[in-house]
């Protein structure tokens, strides 16, 4: 497997890509991932044409100060497979930024929890507006958290 590298993917490069061209070379480790992904410790590890799964192992240096893993990392992973998906779909030199998403979290995460994986699935994409679910679970396929997102779609 390739080694990971972190950072940004030249702007006139990815408008030459297709959405799924990117993100698969997201998973294959083929492109550089984004920085908060190095920051929060996370890596997309699948990419189809719309679908997205995004994969973690909880440590202490992700808890909130009740000792659980802090919402804005499921947040994170939640916006980041569900806009993943969204990307996905899309034909070159067209890009996606999230409008609005809503969470769930239906159990806490904790270093315990073990690995946890979060999966966007592309619920509709038209022209102006994406729409994605997406839900972490843990490795014995427990709902841990759920969302929902809204993406505008856009030329780049």
């Amino acid at each position: 497997m390739a080694i990971r590298t972190y950072g940004t993917v030249d702007a006139e490069q990815q408008k030459q890509m297709s959405g799924l061209a990117f993100v698969q070379g997201l998973a294959a480790r083929t492109l550089p991932l984004n920085t908060i992904a190095r920051t929060l410790g996370y890596d997309v590890v699948e990419a189809a044409s719309g679908r997205v799964v995004i994969a973690l192992v909880p440590t202490d240096a992700h808890l909130n100060p009740a000792g659980t893993v802090h919402g804005g990392l499921t947040a994170t992973l939640l916006d980041s497979c569900m806009g993943l998906a969204i990307q996905s779909t899309l034909d070159k030199g067209i890009s996606q930024t999230t409008l609005e998403f809503k969470i769930s979290l239906v159990r806490p995460i904790t270093p315990e929890t073990g690995p946890i994986m979060a999966e966007g699935k592309v619920l509709n994409c038209g022209r102006r507006i994406g729409t994605a679910d997406g839900r972490v679970t843990d490795a014995r396929g427990r709902l841990l958290a759920h969302g929902t997102t809204t993406c505008l779609i856009f030329p780049s």
